[in-house]
């Protein structure tokens, strides 16, 4: 990473879907902690799934990986009525803002859908507004986008090839040599921007595939949350701090009293090599077997557990090259308070401001009730208006 400023970690603060699904002109600010809220049908997951979608490009991956697999094709992603271009092309907009140390950069990028699913632009604007890359399709034909990144002085630029399928400033590190002024000023932004959309996780626990034993050995907690057994052996084993805090986190949001929670292993005959999660009472009776919480308390005891570990324990890519000091991971969690009663709701709310007033973590999800987040202080965005 080129300098680190005040030693802020790069962080989205707004996402904009210009003309992507349902969405035409929507921004979306982003603070440490962000609930979107709205009627069914509103485009809440819609918001969730931008924000995924440029961090997988920012991770490397191709437009067809992130966009290719949807029901409907990538056509799916294009607004409802959008018309086609004089070539027959139609296509969809999104972008966002980072801040961090090199100030708050813009990144819009512009997909076709339509003959063929490319970049048809892309723009990577600096701090005090002047474009430091720009990409274009200038030539239907060839596989490229020609790309134009400042250089040296006033008007000077370098301009090249690059592959039409994939974000272009995820590319720049590999391109720039950031021998002069310039070329560090476009590294710096395109670092930051790259830093803070790889930076996170998103995560919708399934209580249906928690209650299955899995694999002693899966420390890191998935997506799904489906191997929450490993990882609660693993947290117990190697951090009584964090333990003891989702302990307390628990105590508040499951059925009856909670002394505990351990990963207990199958019987060798049964299932070698596998544990089950189990809630201890402190009663002096058999604990419970976590497949007999309901799907509240499960997708509960789940959302805590994320947002009381991190990077190390939550299976993502870190940014290996930059410190994890220089970092901010962002939960995206899709149907946050989904199956949680008022008092479940309030108090994983009120754990996730905690969390990220500290910093170290951000919190973009979606909830059918805003009640709980505007008592706790997070900025919610209403798309109901």
């Amino acid at each position: 990473m080129v300098g680190n400023g005040a030693g802020r970690r790069p962080a989205v603060i707004e996402l904009r879907l210009s003309a992507f699904r349902r969405h035409r002109g929507l921004r979306v600010p982003l603070g440490p902690l962000t609930l979107v809220t709205g009627a069914s049908g509103s485009g809440k997951s819609t918001v969730l799934e931008a924000y995924e979608a440029l961090a997988r490009l920012g991770g490397g991956e191709s437009l067809g990986e992130v966009f290719g697999r949807a029901r409907g094709g990538p056509s799916a992603y294009v607004p409802r009525g959008a018309p086609r271009d004089r070539e027959g092309r139609r296509g969809f907009r999104l972008g966002c803002t980072v801040d961090g140390p090199a100030g708050p950069v813009r990144l819009d990028l512009a997909v076709q859908t339509e003959p063929e699913l490319r970049v048809a632009g892309e723009r990577l604007t600096g701090a005090d507004g002047r474009t430091l890359l720009s990409t274009a399709l200038r030539h239907p034909a060839r596989r490229a986008v020609r790309a134009e990144w400042r250089t040296a002085g006033a008007g000077r630029t370098t301009r090249a090839a690059l592959p039409d399928d994939r974000l272009g400033t995820a590319l720049l590190p590999l391109r720039v040599a950031g021998a002069t002024t310039e070329q560090r000023q476009v590294l710096a932004a395109a670092e930051q921007v790259v830093v803070a959309l790889r930076s996170s996780f998103a995560c919708d626990p399934r209580p249906e595939a928690m209650r299955e034993p899995v694999a002693a050995a899966d420390g890191l907690l998935r997506g799904g949350c489906d191997n929450l057994a490993a990882v609660l052996r693993r947290t117990r084993g190697e951090c009584r701090t964090r333990y003891a805090a989702l302990v307390e986190a628990v105590r508040a949001g499951l059925a009856g009293p909670v002394a505990g929670l351990l990963a207990r292993s199958r019987p060798e005959g049964d299932a070698p090599g596998l544990v089950e999660a189990l809630v201890e009472h402190g009663d002096g009776l058999e604990p419970t077997p976590a497949d007999r919480l309901g799907d509240g308390e499960l997708r509960y005891l789940a959302l805590a557990l994320v947002l009381l570990t991190g990077p190390g324990v939550l299976q993502v890519d870190p940014v290996r090259e930059v410190p994890a000091a220089h970092q901010a991971l962002t939960v995206l969690a899709d149907g946050l308070d989904r199956a949680l009663d008022g008092r479940q709701r309030r108090e994983l709310v009120g754990l996730a401001a905690r969390m990220c007033e500290r910093g170290h973590i951000r919190l973009l999800g979606t909830v059918h009730d805003g009640a709980s987040a505007r008592a706790a202080g997070a900025r919610l965005v209403d798309l109901d208006g």
